[in-house]
């Protein structure tokens, strides 16, 4: 029997964010998704994004898998009002079902059944602000279409996706880089912004609304969900951006851009080289103790961000520990573990609840 998967203890909770990391490989490993398959499977995020109430801050799609930084809010206190429950219906289905619904409702308020609103609203919502309802709609509907259009038949993902619960604030800055980082690490590009199928890429190219605008919404809110920043792409242009970069091109000097409108279209404007120095320090120390710099280790692989379990500040798992006693053994006292390996310079601030021994590059 599978274990239940591990959700945030206060994912009921609006006082603290809930972001997870989710991982899924095509079945084989095989490379099977091309342009057209990311741009489909992009564009059934966004509609499960929009239908949700959940929200991708961060997302890679590859030729075989992909990697999504889901921030799960709860359910509003009083729960989802009328009209915002047909908004969101029109993200997955006709006018003409959104409209017997609203037909359905209209009823309802009239005749005072709340009973029966109550249940119109259930049919739907039991599907929004839930990770796996989400990533179980996503994957469906996308295997789906994937299989119509190549003529085959059966599952096309392997085993059921990964999750790592991450902490916000430094483990989601880091996380959010780490996920745009996959076609540098894998020799695709050199500059993450040339690669069209993830967040940084589309934040940068997007243009001034539509996806663009939502992949800048979604990397502001990694970048200061702790700090309160709401998911405003308004927020994007300036520090966020220019730090989100710095963190992308580590060490490297390198001329640092931003979207600005010039003549009513958004432009790429140099506005100066430098360098992210937010973990200077731990580069130092890294350097000093022999070990491999932040920046460098967030250009390889690091397997305890798909299989940590949960992922962050020392007392961060330690409380995720606590509260989750039952599901360790007697013998284990303490919860958070350093990170090991390549990824042993991020330590200082970064640690995981999964003690890993094996596959650690």
């Amino acid at each position: 029997m599978r274990k239940a998967r591990w959700l945030a203890e206060w994912r009921y909770s609006d006082k603290k964010p809930v972001f997870y990391h989710c991982i899924s490989r095509v079945v084989d490993r095989r490379y099977v998704l091309g342009a057209e398959e990311k741009e489909k499977f992009r564009a059934l995020m966004r509609i499960y994004e929009k239908f949700s109430g959940c929200r991708v801050a961060a997302y890679c799609l590859m030729d075989n898998h992909f990697h999504l930084l889901l921030e799960v809010p709860p359910m509003p206190i009083g729960g989802i009002p009328d009209d915002e429950l047909l908004s969101r219906l029109t993200a997955l289905y006709g006018e003409a079902l959104v409209a017997e619904v609203a037909g359905e409702i209209a009823e309802a308020r009239r005749i005072g059944a709340e009973f029966r609103i109550q249940g119109i609203h259930e049919r739907y919502t039991y599907r929004m602000h839930d990770l796996g309802e989400f990533m179980k709609g996503l994957l469906q509907r996308y295997t789906q279409w994937h299989n119509r259009r190549h003529s085959r038949r059966g599952r096309l993902w392997e085993d059921r996706f990964k999750s790592v619960i991450v902490e916000d604030g430094v483990a989601a800055r880091t996380m959010a880089t780490y996920i745009d980082l996959n076609p540098v690490r894998a020799g695709i590009v050199k500059d993450p912004a040339e690669y069209r199928w993830s967040s940084y890429g589309e934040a940068i190219g997007g243009g001034a609304k539509g996806h663009g605008r939502t992949a800048r919404a979604g990397l502001v809110r990694a970048w200061g969900a702790h700090q309160g920043m709401a998911a405003d792409a308004g927020l994007w242009a300036g520090e966020v951006s220019r730090s989100y970069r710095g963190m992308l091109m580590g060490n490297a000097v390198g001329k640092t851009t931003e979207q600005v409108a010039r003549d009513g279209k958004l432009v790429k404007k140099v506005l100066r080289k430098g360098t992210w120095t937010e973990t200077a320090s731990h580069e130092r120390n890294a350097k000093a103790a022999g070990e491999i710099p932040f920046a460098t280790a967030l250009r390889r692989r690091v397997r305890y961000f798909t299989d940590g379990a949960v992922i962050g500040s020392r007392a961060f798992v330690e409380e995720a520990f606590v509260k989750t006693r039952e599901r360790f053994g007697p013998k284990r006292t303490s919860g958070a573990r350093k990170l090991k390996g390549s990824s042993s310079s991020m330590g200082a601030a970064i640690w995981s609840l999964r003690d890993l021994r094996k596959g650690i590059t």
